[in-house]
């Protein structure tokens, strides 16, 4: 058993230095008396080499486009490192903090599919394919983001799942409403969403009615 000579206590277990005043401990060591955590000491060394390697690609990238001058051959007046930036730092803070415990699997979709549907955007404006990227890709990925959610909520068994479907149903569908009375028009892939975003909601309904009232009623506080 190890004891620190200055507060005199005995300290089981493997420690070096004593919890109270950090000073060498005298003695001989014991087995530890927590286990080690093998699982989470391989995590953060991911962690840690994900994050070096965002922070090289950055600082890559803005000298070479700041300091060096190089650019894309089409877009010469374009910072394109600055775009390389912002995904790096949504990709370091925000994607990958999906993935820690505590977020539901729908939530992780979710959130992961509007970020990214964010950083597409602004990416799709600086290099002028917005107009597709609007029409097309966002009401796809919704669309495909409102079936996976559908799918989660009818095996979820604790009704967690289904706050993550009723707003993907509404951001299916309250875009295309929108340009339908403002533009008179609505592009296929939005009238395409929006159907689909009735159908699981109706399908929801009748698979899951009760976890749809429950959940209405905890948003509403009804």
């Amino acid at each position: 058993m190890r004891r620190c000579p200055y507060c005199k206590v005995e300290i089981t277990g493997d420690l070096y230095k004593c919890p109270l005043c950090q000073s060498k401990l005298m003695g001989t060591e014991e087995p530890p008396v927590f286990p080690r955590l093998e699982t989470q000491k391989k995590r953060s060394l991911f962690y840690k080499l994900q994050m070096f390697l965002v922070w090289v690609l950055l600082i890559v990238g803005v000298g070479l486009d700041f300091m060096v001058g190089l650019r894309l051959p089409s877009f010469p007046n374009l910072h394109w490192s600055l775009l390389l930036a912002m995904w790096l730092v949504a990709f370091e803070f925000v994607i990958m903090r999906q993935f820690k415990p505590g977020t539901g699997p729908a939530g992780k979709v979710t959130n992961l599919v509007l970020i990214t549907l964010a950083l597409w955007s602004v990416t799709a404006y600086f290099f002028g394919f917005l107009d597709v990227t609007l029409k097309l890709v966002v009401p796809s990925a919704l669309a495909a983001t409102i079936i996976a959610n559908f799918v989660l909520a009818l095996i979820d068994k604790h009704g967690n799942d289904m706050a993550y479907l009723l707003s993907g149903v509404t951001l299916g569908s309250v875009p295309g409403i929108i340009l339908f009375f403002v533009m008179d028009t609505m592009p296929i892939a939005w009238s395409v969403c929006l159907m689909l975003s009735i159908i699981l909601l109706v399908g929801a309904i009748i698979f899951r009615g009760k976890a749809v009232v429950a959940e209405l009623q905890r948003r509403f506080h009804v």
